[in-house]
């Protein structure tokens, strides 16, 4: 799998909810972005909800064999848009199950388990009952590796005992650097770190020193962050 990946999120309209306002475009940007070589797409069934996975399976569908397709559970869309916890048996083999349909897959690649114990950012909080859900459904052959998100260190302890962890997905970028001493933690332990909102969350201060440097090297601000962090770790992607 190739270290630059795609984050769907925003495929869908504003706020992540219901469908975007070109879908021609969206479809184009799926497929641009596979032609350019990126091989990891990163999404969910509850952006749109429903509306992004479909997107990729319109754009790509047969999908390449080099193409892995990660996505998560642990929350669902309420009517007015808003991010519900969703971490019963019932929501979470739900959760799969419309992954698989709308993405039309017999099994997914990746699933990650989205912590909701804190909306905007990790918080304490035991994962082990939604975890164990997913593990049983790894066994049943729907879920090929099991991967987490918005989490703490003492979450991935937990969850290394019930089943292996390939990945654990949180916010980190050239600003946001709160997971600093856990990426080196992890890249020990052969875990990938994906961080999401990886050009996102600057201060003005931060992108005005980001644009300087970037000036400097002749490339664009974005380009810099997204450099900066592959020379960040090994194992990031």
């Amino acid at each position: 799998m190739n270290r630059s990946g795609y984050g769907a999120m925003q495929l869908a309209g504003p706020g992540v909810f219901g469908p975007p306002k070109d879908r021609d475009a969206a479809l184009a940007v799926l497929r641009e972005t596979v032609a350019s070589g990126v091989n990891h797409i990163d999404t969910s069934d509850f952006y749109g909800p429903h509306v992004t996975n479909q997107l990729i399976r319109e754009a790509l569908a047969p999908y390449p064999d080099e193409l892995v397709i990660v996505t998560k559970v642990g929350a669902r869309r309420g009517d007015d848009a808003s991010w519900i916890p969703a971490f019963s048996r019932e929501e979470l083999t739900r959760a799969v199950h419309d992954n698989l349909r709308n993405l039309g897959l017999e099994a997914l690649d990746v699933v990650n388990l989205r912590s909701m114990h804190g909306h905007l950012g990790p918080a304490e909080g035991s994962i082990e009952e939604p975890l164990a859900v997913l593990a049983e459904l790894q066994r049943q052959g729907l879920v090929r590796h099991i991967g987490l998100s918005n989490v703490t260190r003492a979450q991935i302890v937990e969850a290394r005992g019930i089943c292996e962890i390939v990945c654990v997905q949180n916010h980190y970028n050239l600003a946001q650097r709160a997971n600093d001493q856990l990426i080196d933690e992890l890249a020990d332990e052969g875990i990938a770190y994906v961080p999401f909102f990886p050009l996102g969350g600057f201060t003005p201060l931060q992108s005005s020193v980001l644009s300087d440097v970037a000036k400097r090297l002749g490339a664009t601000p974005m380009q810099v962050a997204l450099a900066w962090l592959l020379r960040r770790a090994p194992m990031f992607c």
